[in-house]
């Protein structure tokens, strides 16, 4: 019975916050229903009818739900709505890392006009280094964002990506002007410099655009990339190796436990807590973000399922990870592409690659060949009505750029990591590290390149229905879950 309500509490949650994304639900109805539901819990609590209390305890933490989102869908600041589409000056700080691009810059600032306050996006010129906890003098013209298509014929709902962090207005290309540094966190600021001079000894050692991808491996950078370049990691179905994810994460973490479980007497518990040390170093060398933060919880449900076995416990911990991320900002349910791709790809990894394991014993061990070929289809197979129906393009060389890549990728990314600590130590030491890792990653690009260029590498489907990607993963949960939830129902008890 406690099983049940901890999973109708976490689904009815859940639901709740899923029905609210799309749908307005008045707060005095929702209020209406929560009493309704405590009312039905406490009436067949009496009379002992545990199906009556089942509903009851759904329907609250549905309620629940819908107040959660409730208290983050708040209106545009009154005052800035004012202003949108005049030019306009601000004083404000820049609240996170800016994000170097091809051909801009891109931060986020907040501004306070008497006793509101909002976040804009900026977007600038290169040439100028700002830095996060800077305190700038802005002059432009305010806007709201626009959605718009996508290359491959998708309308991204670029208004809501940005609304879910608080970001209600764009101003591109202002007059900006710093006036002071060092004004943000202390501890985020460390981060963030301990990451840029990582990156800078990493640059030095490793010649671009190789080190471009070593950024991306190993913390997630792929801003710089061209878009020629980025466009190729797509049609080979390889972008999610530059993608700050659990599993980079869990392939680091992975490589030091097997690094320390050749040492004596290292028994298998302290080898997991230090593959988790491992995970929670990287999400600090990224800066701690948010993506980093659930990419790294992620990263260690899989490896405890993966080193234990035990994944009915770990799916129970994988529920109340993807509940708790939800709780802190129930919008990246349906807005934060990178939370819904990371989650599905988890349970892929957990639930759906030991079913298939054994279809590919014929695939030598070496290097740990055959368990990233099974990880790797099971989470292309499992992530691919997503993508389809999200972003519209499949990749036909998907499988085979991944097998002829990832198995090097382990070994690429601890030289990046090595490369870069070195790097801050001596530079001569660090040009024999960073050769090597350039001869790797030379390697992995022309893979890229070439099959990224082969005629009908990729194909763009721009309407494909939400109808059949629902049922596709409703077919999906029965095959990995259906002896559970029939359990769930028939149990007595």
């Amino acid at each position: 019975m406690q099983d049940r309500i901890f999973y109708l509490i976490c689904f009815g949650f859940i639901f709740g916050v899923l029905l609210r994304s799309f749908v307005f639900i008045n707060f005095y109805l929702a209020l209406f229903l929560l009493l309704i539901s405590l009312a039905v819990i406490l009436y067949f609590s009496v009379v002992k009818y545990k199906w009556g209390v089942i509903l009851g305890i759904f329907v609250l933490a549905f309620c629940l739900g819908i107040f959660r989102y409730h208290m983050v869908d708040g209106l545009a600041p009154k005052v800035f709505e004012s202003q949108v589409g005049q030019r306009v000056s601000f004083s404000g700080e820049i609240i996170d890392e800016p994000s170097i691009r091809e051909n801009n810059q891109k931060f986020i600032i907040e501004v306070q006009s008497g006793e509101e306050k909002t976040k804009i996006l900026i977007t600038t010129s290169l040439g100028e280094d700002f830095k996060y906890g800077d305190k700038v003098n802005l002059t432009g013209k305010l806007e709201k964002p626009e959605n718009f298509t996508t290359d491959q014929g998708k309308v991204f709902d670029y208004v809501n990506y940005l609304r879910k962090d608080g970001i209600y207005y764009v101003m591109n290309y202002v007059t900006v002007e710093v006036v002071s540094h060092d004004n943000g966190n202390f501890i985020k600021s460390a981060l963030f410099s301990v990451k840029e001079k990582f990156l800078e000894k990493v640059n030095f050692a490793i010649a671009p655009p190789e080190s471009l991808l070593m950024g991306g491996l190993i913390l997630g950078e792929k801003a710089s990339f061209s878009q020629d370049l980025r466009q190729d990691f797509i049609n080979t179905g390889t972008i999610h190796i530059i993608a700050l994810s659990g599993y980079n994460i869990t392939i680091v973490a992975e490589w030091f436990m097997k690094l320390f479980s050749q040492i004596p007497y290292v028994s298998q518990g302290l080898s997991i807590g230090l593959g988790i040390f491992s995970i929670l170093l990287f999400v600090l060398m990224t800066g701690g973000s948010s993506t980093a933060i659930r990419a790294g919880i992620m990263a260690i449900l899989v490896l405890v399922a993966r080193v234990t076995g035990r994944n009915y416990d770990v799916a129970r911990a994988l529920i109340l990870a993807g509940v708790f991320m939800i709780l802190i900002n129930p919008m990246v349910l349906v807005f934060d592409v990178s939370f819904q791709l990371s989650f599905i790809a988890t349970v892929a990894v957990i639930f759906f690659t030991p079913k298939i394991e054994k279809h590919f014993l014929w695939v030598t061990d070496w290097f740990k060949l055959r368990d990233i070929i099974s990880v790797t289809f099971a989470a292309y197979i499992f992530v691919l009505p997503f993508i389809l129906y999200k972003m519209g393009n499949l990749s036909l060389v998907a499988l085979p750029a991944n097998i002829l890549i990832l198995p090097f990728i382990p070994f690429t990314m601890m030289l990046g990591f090595v490369t870069g600590f070195v790097g801050l130590v001596s530079y001569v030491l660090a040009v024999p590290l960073g050769f090597i890792s350039y001869l790797f990653l030379h390697y992995e690009l022309v893979v890229i390149k070439f099959l990224a260029h082969i005629p009908f590498a990729s194909l763009s489907f721009p309407n494909f229905p939400l109808i059949l990607t629902l049922l596709i993963y409703a077919y999906f949960i029965y095959v990995l879950f259906g002896k559970s939830i029939k359990s769930f129902f028939l149990e007595k008890n």
